[in-house]
């Protein structure tokens, strides 16, 4: 994304949903902006996306450990990381067959 301009550099949570997606192509995704609930602390921003939590399932989580799927999270969020991503909460798990 290194010829994005501001006009079409794409908010954090799309950034968050599009990489997810793409890594994972999970079976449920849901993606929050926490921002607000941080004002003050640490990371915080103005205008928020900086604090998110996320839940996502996916059968690319089976046979994981909780650390494994969090590992493969961060990997996948790097270029998020990259552009202020400064707290994330995660839960991911398999998908149940």
């Amino acid at each position: 994304m290194s010829d994005t301009t501001p006009e079409t550099t794409p908010t954090m949570k799309s950034l968050i949903e599009t990489r997810l997606s793409d890594a994972f192509a999970p079976v449920r995704l849901s993606v929050v902006d926490e921002s607000h609930l941080h004002a003050g602390h640490a990371g915080w921003r103005e205008g928020g996306e900086t604090h998110f939590r996320i839940e996502v399932v996916s059968d690319a989580f089976a046979g994981k450990s909780r650390v494994e799927r969090h590992r493969l999270v961060n990997a996948a969020l790097k270029e998020a990381f990259d552009r202020g991503l400064h707290a994330l909460a995660v839960k991911a798990e398999a998908a149940s067959s």
